[in-house]
């Protein structure tokens, strides 16, 4: 695997840890177990999220926008599966994992502009 995939898959988790637990307490949560599980969701969605991506976008000729709607489903919903079964204060863990991914996914689309 060449560093730059590397690099992206670190940086993309960094980001997306900062924006996601940033939504966490934005919406007022403060449970230590389901912020732990907030990061633990994202280790766990993140990187597949990015790698596939990566791996659509240098080895396909497939449409990367289009291609990213799954693997954006792919992570609400799994997120929202473990909110779900494993979360303490989400009274509704999928709109939870679909909001703090859409702002997730925002936040990066805004600061790509900038980079």
């Amino acid at each position: 695997m060449s560093r730059e995939i590397l690099v992206a898959l670190a940086f993309s988790l960094l980001l997306t840890l900062v924006f996601e637990i940033g939504f966490f307490f934005i919406t007022g949560k403060r449970n230590r177990k389901d912020l732990l599980l907030v990061i633990l969701v994202n280790i766990l969605t993140n990187p597949i999220v990015v790698l596939v991506y990566w791996i659509i976008a240098l080895y396909t000729d497939w449409n990367t926008t289009i291609a990213k709607i799954p693997l954006e489903l792919f992570a609400v919903i799994t997120e929202g599966i473990y909110f779900k079964k494993y979360g303490q204060s989400f009274k509704r863990p999928f709109l939870f994992s679909l909001a703090a991914n859409a702002f997730s996914f925002s936040l990066g689309l805004i600061l790509q502009l900038f980079i």
